[in-house]
């Protein structure tokens, strides 16, 4: 039937207050308004849904069929209004994150805590991909933002990109097993030894490529893995020489340096991207501009 839900609008405030009078102070419209609607929808609906009397109204049984179908509708409805109300006022609503194993750990930690501790009712979801999966995802529109290294293939030219901070890439290696603390080694040199770096799906597998790619150097890693903790791992017990962002190494570490380079290495950044053609929540934008 094409029943305007205006009209089990009104029958709703009318069953629930068994009163024209009192329904018409709830919809803030007249109590002949009110009564008119009840008409309409019993002659669309071919029922009576009251029973009218100078001094009381009720429900016939056809009224309590549908109110009872009728009221959890509502609530569903006011539910759903209430939800979009509070995830616009930080007190309720969802933020949905994706960032990469490393970025969570060693940057995102503090930022989640003091989130959530001052918008206690807001859901945070977080994904853990790589930086370019991370971007896939934001253009799929999964997460509402990304938190990832840039240069990233991963990002299109629709995102909106912030950048947060800097950082450098870093060899870092075990002294007993390649004593090179106190000589400047080439990119070139470095190829003779097992570099250690993070497998071909990250952004800092790409970036490093690309830098022996502009020297017209082959990198071929002895070890490639998923996770920085486990290539500063292996590279204290001497396995090779890791690849590493320098916010993953330790303060006080005292098994690893970090190698000299005679080449300077760019540094990269720490950025936010959001998707600007679809509208953030205002949890997210909280979010980030405390990034």
């Amino acid at each position: 039937m094409d029943i305007n839900y205006e009209l089990y609008k009104v029958f709703y405030y009318v069953a629930r207050t068994l009163s024209f009078s009192e329904a018409s102070k709830q919809l803030f419209i007249s109590q002949s308004a009110v009564s008119q609607s009840i008409k309409v929808l019993e002659k669309k609906l071919g029922q009576s849904l009251f029973v009218r009397s100078t001094k009381k109204v009720q429900l016939t049984p056809e009224g309590e069929i549908l109110f009872k179908h009728i009221e959890p509708a509502m609530n569903l409805i006011r539910k759903g209004e209430n939800q979009l109300l509070e995830a616009n006022s930080l007190n309720g609503g969802q933020l949905r994150i994706a960032a990469s194993d490393t970025i969570c750990r060693y940057f995102l930690v503090p930022y989640l805590n003091s989130f959530h501790s001052s918008y206690p009712n807001v859901h945070i979801k977080v994904t853990n991909s790589t930086s370019i999966e991370c971007a896939h995802l934001l253009e799929n529109g999964q997460v509402d933002f990304i938190i990832t290294n840039y240069p990233n293939s991963g990002l299109s030219n629709t995102l909106n990109v912030r950048a947060i901070r800097e950082f450098s890439d870093v060899f870092v290696a075990n002294a007993d097993h390649f004593p090179l603390k106190d000589k400047r080694v080439t990119l070139e040199e470095l190829q003779k030894y097992p570099i250690m770096m993070l497998d071909r799906k990250s952004t800092t597998s790409e970036f490093l490529h690309t830098l022996f790619q502009k020297s017209h150097l082959d990198l071929v890693p002895e070890i490639e893995l998923s996770s920085n903790d486990l290539l500063i791992d292996l590279a204290r017990i001497g396995l090779g020489i890791a690849f590493v962002p320098d916010f993953c190494i330790p303060e006080g570490e005292k098994d690893l340096y970090v190698l000299k380079l005679t080449e300077t290495l760019p540094k990269r950044k720490l950025i936010v991207a959001y998707n600007e053609t679809i509208p953030i929540s205002q949890a997210a934008r909280q979010f980030i501009d405390m990034l």
